[in-house]
Order: C-alpha cells, then sequence, then structure tokens
C-alpha cells in the first residue's frame, strides 16, 4: 500500500471543515477577497516552517520559478473562493474533483510520465460526478453553472500547481521550494487589498474566530498535500484521493451543515441526491486508484 496517500486523504478532511467555515465568515460579512487574503497569510506563515529542512543553495536565476506556481495558487484559490461566494458547497467541492483529470494530462504534458488505465478512469467518474452534480442543480441552474465553471477554472490551475510542484520542487529541496513559492503568494495576495469591503480590523468580531478557524484548516490540509507531492511525486494517484473530499462536503452539508448556518440541505432529497449520487461515483475513482 502507499502509506503516502494518507496525507492527501487527511487532507481531504481538512479542506471540507475549511471551507464550511470560510462559507460562514463569508456569510458574517468578511467578503471573498478579505478571506482569501487571510487564508494565504495563514499558508504562508505554516509553510515558513519548512526552512529548517534546508534544501540547496537558492539560485536567484530560477526564482521565476516558484513565483510562477505561487501566481497558479493565488489564481485557482481566488477562483475557489468565488465558487463559494454565492454558491453551494455541495457542489464546488465535488466539481473541482475534476482536477484529477487536469493533472493527469498535465503529468504526460509537462512531465512525460505515462498515466495507468485506471488512473484514466478515475478521471472519467470525475467527469462523470461533475455531470450528475450539474443536474441536481435544482432552480437555481445559473447559480449551478456559475458555481461549476469557477471550481473547473480553481481544478485546473491547482493541477498545474501540483504537477509544476512535483517537477521542481525535488530540485530545490521542499524546505526551500515550498517557503519561498509560498512566501511570494502571500506577496501576490496583497493584489486584492483594494478590493476589500473594508479593512481587515473592521471584520466582525463574530467572524474573525470562524474565519481564522477556517484560514488554518485550509492551511493544514494545503501542507500535507502540497508536501507529499514535494517529496513522492505520485500527484495523479494524490489527487484522485484527494477528490474524497466531494463526498465530504455533501455528507458535511447533511449532517453538520446547520451548525455552520449552512442552508444548503434545506433544497430537498431530489437535488442534495443527484449531489450525493455524483460524490459517491467521485469516491469510486479511489477505490480504483488502489488497484494500480
Amino acid at each position: 500500500m502507499k502509506w503516502y496517500l494518507l496525507a492527501p486523504l487527511a487532507s481531504s478532511l481538512l479542506y471540507v471543515t475549511g471551507v464550511l467555515l470560510m462559507k460562514r465568515a463569508a456569510v458574517l460579512g468578511v467578503g471573498v477577497w478579505r478571506a482569501t487574503f487571510v487564508s494565504n497569510l495563514a499558508t504562508g506563515l505554516i509553510f515558513a516552517l519548512l526552512w529548517t529542512w534546508g534544501g540547496a543553495p537558492v539560485v536567484f536565476s530560477l526564482l521565476w520559478q516558484p513565483l510562477l506556481v505561487a501566481a497558479l495558487f493565488v489564481g485557482a484559490q481566488t477562483m475557489t473562493f468565488l465558487a463559494l461566494d454565492g454558491g453551494d458547497v455541495s457542489v464546488a467541492t465535488p466539481a473541482m474533483g475534476a482536477k484529477t483529470i487536469f493533472v493527469a494530462w498535465f503529468t504526460t504534458l509537462f512531465l512525460g510520465i505515462g498515466v495507468t488505465w485506471q488512473l484514466w478512469l478515475s478521471a472519467f467518474l470525475s467527469c462523470l460526478a461533475i455531470a450528475l452534480l450539474h443536474l441536481g442543480g435544482g432552480a437555481v441552474k445559473g447559480s449551478v453553472a456559475r458555481t461549476v465553471g469557477f471550481s473547473l477554472a480553481a481544478a485546473g490551475g491547482y493541477a498545474l500547481f501540483d504537477v509544476l510542484v512535483q517537477k521542481w520542487a525535488p530540485v530545490w529541496g521542499a524546505g526551500r521550494f515550498l517557503p519561498i513559492m509560498f512566501a511570494f503568494s502571500g506577496g501576490l495576495s496583497l493584489g486584492f487589498v483594494p478590493f476589500f469591503h473594508g479593512r481587515l480590523r473592521d471584520i466582525p468580531r463574530t467572524a474573525r474566530g470562524v474565519l481564522a478557524g477556517g484560514a488554518c484548516f485550509i492551511a493544514l490540509q494545503s501542507l500535507l498535500l502540497i508536501t507529499a507531492v514535494a517529496l513522492y511525486g505520485d500527484a495523479t494517484s494524490m489527487n484522485v484521493i484527494y477528490s474524497a473530499r466531494g463526498l465530504w462536503s455533501v455528507v458535511a452539508v447533511w449532517m453538520v451543515g446547520h451548525w455552520f448556518a449552512n442552508t444548503e440541505s434545506a433544497q430537498g432529497g431530489s437535488v442534495l441526491g443527484l449531489r450525493l449520487a455524483g460524490a459517491l461515483v467521485m469516491a469510486a475513482a479511489i477505490v480504483v486508484t488502489f488497484l494500480v
């Protein structure tokens, strides 16, 4: 068994908790841009701890590599929060499972590594899951289409991000590439400041704890997943396992969504039923992965 696949599995659970908290923070008046900024700062701080791992001497002429990867991360994260802003967690999170398709393509294109038929099958299952999620849009088709669109854009950006981490991090050393890259992402996040609805100090007190919790969970799940990709490669298999977040998101909305003032469970059994079917198809891809 590939024990390192437990890292993306744990990451998928942390991710769903994080996005539910972020969704709640948005409802409490934080806004998507302030939430993204705070999340990126938290992620940059936690990855800075990896500097103690060491690595190759920094080659300044190659700093464009972590800068490019940071730009992909910030762009994909922005698409994620736009998908969640006014969209449903039980649609956005499983739809991002399409990341497995993009990772498989980009692995072949940029790394020259062949992808097995089992992993291509898992990518197909991800597509089928997205179709089921779209059919589960209920009466708000435009909202679902918008959410799925932003989610697919995020999936593509994150997929290229993972593949380039797998390509460049071993050369730099994870203890150099990842902290530098996330320092760049924190700097790029300053571009969000003009879009803030108010100052950071003006965030309502009732939202601060929720925002901090969401940012920490998002940062921790990033630490587990991205560090595992940097150390072990195998981004395609890891992302198939990571797609379990689609299942966790639907289950969480049904079981504990009301704790976060999430109202998706009130949309009716047929809507969430189709979403659950999509999430289960996504989860089936995990079983296929272990057949490799």
